[in-house]
């Protein structure tokens, strides 16, 4: 959403049916259908290519609290597999990742309190075959609303992700993050807000016009 608002016309892929999704939709495996576009030369009709790979691998939830606590299970990681067939487009990319442990180049971290937004959602983003300046990150204005290690907190934050604890109910999540389109719980907590998108997009558009000025 935020790459449209921001003026680009939007393609997306998922393993999963997305029938919320608002824009035009291929339903598979995305290293499948990014190679299929490669090998067919369909790739030539985008501009960028913007990829989040699965994130439980590497994410501060998994490789902190889960495993203290002996939670959770084996995640695959696909960065090293996405940025290899993003190189292969021979276009601009990015890659988002959660704050952990994912290999990935931080070029560019965003956080809700850089939008006024009601979640602090950090997410790191590599960029391919282009660049843009980092942007300030504020202070936080408190906690995060809920239960951490049995003590609870309130703040102007939510949590948007699992259930119980004080986390975000689903309205709290679709206002936090300023998602309209869909009202599924697993979506939403995968989502990053599109204000993120919306300065990337617009960061990119920029970029490339000063290039072919």
């Amino acid at each position: 959403m935020g790459y449209h608002r921001a003026g680009l016309e939007v393609d997306g892929c998922d393993i999963a049916d997305r029938p919320r999704y608002p824009f035009a939709y291929h339903r598979g495996d995305a290293l499948d259908y990014l190679a299929h576009l490669i090998t067919t030369g369909d790739i030539q009709r985008y501009t960028l290519v913007h990829a989040s790979p699965p994130c439980q691998a590497g994410c501060a939830l998994t490789v902190g609290t889960n495993a203290s606590q002996g939670w959770g299970g084996s995640h695959p990681d696909l960065v090293a597999a996405t940025r290899e067939l993003l190189d292969a487009t021979g276009l601009p990319y990015v890659i988002e990742q959660p704050n952990g442990r994912a290999e990935i180049r931080k070029d560019l971290t965003l956080c809700g309190e850089m939008f006024g937004l009601g979640v602090l959602r950090h997410r790191n983003f590599e960029f391919g075959r282009w660049a843009t300046a980092r942007l300030a990150h504020p202070r936080h204005r408190g906690y995060v609303r809920g239960h951490r290690h049995g003590v609870y907190r309130d703040g102007p934050y939510v949590a948007a992700y699992g259930k119980g604890g004080g986390k975000a109910t689903v309205a709290e999540m679709q206002h936090a993050m300023d998602i309209t389109w869909t009202d599924v719980h697993e979506e939403l907590t995968e989502a990053i807000p599109p204000a993120y998108t919306h300065w990337i997009g617009h960061a990119f558009l920029t970029a490339r016009q000063e290039v072919f000025a």
